[in-house]
């Protein structure tokens, strides 16, 4: 199993979310977070004052999929989350090795 953590633009979470329930993801999690890449900041008018606005708004998907998953899952959310602008995110994916469902007690794939 895997983890697909995705770090995406906030408008495009709909489309993400779309894109993963076609191929079956019956569920994720989503998180309203903050960062910066090659992106940065950028600056913004307030009251005639400029200032520098170093953490840009992003939101993280996170899937647990089974391994031969992994590939289509991540072509859904590049296809889904690509603007071709700087500033689209990146897509982690990490080993998993032990999931449990906590009201049933099944584990691993029967758990996700």
């Amino acid at each position: 199993m895997k983890q697909i953590t995705a770090v995406i633009k906030p408008f495009k979470l709909d489309e993400v979310r779309e894109g993963l329930a076609e191929l079956g993801v019956s569920g994720l999690t989503v998180t309203e977070v903050k960062g910066f890449g090659r992106q940065k900041g950028h600056t913004e008018l307030y009251r005639g004052a400029e200032y520098v606005v170093d953490f840009l708004p992003k939101i993280k998907v996170e899937v647990v999929v089974k391994d031969e998953d992994v590939d289509r899952c991540i072509d859904a959310i590049l296809r889904a989350a690509k603007t071709g602008k700087i500033g689209d995110g990146k897509i982690f994916v990490t080993a998993i090795e032990q999931v449990v469902r906590i009201r049933t007690g099944e584990t691993d794939d029967a758990a996700i």
